[in-house]
């Protein structure tokens, strides 16, 4: 008994470590997650239930599986997203790619830039090495939805950059499905140029305006 005590305490302690800090990754630094203190109560009496309702010999283990399940039983849909908000920043960190949060929402922006050429529709080297680690990241998450969006600038007529941004979403979208994404979970369409960040007056701001959105979204 003392023995599957001793590996509780110190299952509940790592969880505990694990739920409250993420790390920043441009500062490096240990930061408050956002739903923390629900993923630690949670931790703590998922260890106790599986240390309970797990054999003698099984305790240890159960004290861990429950931990780690408690953990993302308590800190919600929140902890859930957290902790993939923060595996997909370390892994799209220098790569061009930025990643910003909008409640329970992941958002990843990727310029055209990095994306396709000019009027193309064919996704770059470069690109696809992206796409390579956000599939890595959302393969392990399974629930969360993509909702892929492509954007353009006010170039061209209308109805041409509305075609466009439809066909570039879709393929962010068959590239990542054929990295081992579900299908069900991958949903892609177009704005054209209807939803600009910056000004197309200038060269910068229409660059800025290309682009194809990645929103992360939890599936209830």
């Amino acid at each position: 008994m003392a023995f599957s005590t001793k590996l509780l305490a110190v299952s509940v302690i790592t969880v505990l470590s694990a739920g409250c800090t993420t790390v920043n990754p441009y500062t490096k630094e240990d930061q408050t997650a956002k739903a923390s203190s629900g993923a630690a109560i949670g931790a703590v009496a998922g260890a106790v239930i599986g240390v309970a309702t797990s054999s003698k010999h099984d305790r240890g283990k159960g004290a861990l599986i429950g931990a780690a399940s408690g953990a993302a039983v308590g800190g919600g849909i929140g902890y859930y997203m957290d902790v993939q908000e923060t595996k997909l920043r370390q892994k799209l960190d220098a790569t061009g790619v930025s990643v910003t949060r909008n409640g329970d929402n992941i958002i990843l922006n990727m310029p055209n830039e990095l994306t396709f050429g000019v009027d193309s529709s064919s996704l770059s080297g470069r690109a696809q090495s992206v796409l390579d680690g956000v599939a890595l990241v959302v393969n392990e998450y399974q629930k969360t939805r993509l909702n892929i969006i492509g954007h353009t600038d006010s170039t061209g007529s209308a109805s041409y950059n509305m075609r466009l941004s439809q066909v570039r979403a879709s393929a962010v979208g068959s590239y990542l499905i054929s990295q081992g994404v579900n299908g069900q979970r991958v949903v892609t369409s177009g704005a054209g140029e209807s939803q600009p960040i910056a000004s197309n007056n200038s060269e910068q701001g229409r660059a800025q305006n290309r682009r194809v959105e990645i929103i992360l979204t939890p599936l209830q």
